[in-house]
């Protein structure tokens, strides 16, 4: 009787752990409905280190010295992300005509920039870092041998849409920046 009752009550248990508790509705597939991802107030810095570690981990398989976050290049990447919505695409040139090397250039980032990653998207820092991954062009940027620093932010409408850009750049002792226009 005891035996019975506790296979009853695990397998009770077992059933609860099945439900769902979710309110999010449920598509014809009956699994969740995705939801858009809403930067809260304060993620910030959790977000910058998340994206950080990411690249870090994804560098170190791949036999690449790790970056550090550098706020120029933060700067960088936050004045192209806004830069992007307000223009409402996402590519590599900003309104007034700047390109990634001239951004890099006008925040005193010492160093060479070695590529700018762009994306627009309802999708998290990791699943947008996910679809860099996937392409050999953005893959490359990632993890450049040369890269030392890194410089990320994004933008988010009200709309939840996020513009998000990811810079890499070189040591300064290491290679000087490339003069003259364009990247």
């Amino acid at each position: 009787m005891l035996r019975r009752d506790l296979f009853l009550g695990l397998a009770a248990l077992g059933l609860t752990a099945c439900g769902s508790t979710s309110n999010r509705p449920l598509g014809p597939d009956g699994l969740p409905l995705p939801s858009a991802y809403v930067i809260q107030s304060g993620d910030e810095a959790a977000i910058q280190f998340r994206m950080l570690d990411s690249v870090n981990a994804l560098r170190q398989t791949a036999g690449a010295e790790p970056v550090t976050l550098d706020a120029r290049l933060n700067a960088a990447a936050a004045t192209h992300a806004r830069d992007m919505a307000v223009q409402n695409r996402p590519w590599l040139f900003g309104s007034d005509g700047s390109s990634p090397v001239e951004r890099a250039r006008r925040v005193g980032f010492p160093g060479r920039l070695l590529g700018e990653n762009i994306s627009e998207s309802f999708e998290s820092e990791l699943q947008t870092l996910g679809a860099w991954m996937a392409q050999p062009d953005t893959r490359a940027v990632i993890l450049d041998p040369n890269a030392r620093f890194m410089g990320f932010a994004w933008y988010q409408e009200e709309s939840a849409k996020l513009w998000w850009t990811l810079n890499m750049g070189s040591d300064p002792a290491v290679s000087q920046p490339i003069a003259g226009r364009g990247f």
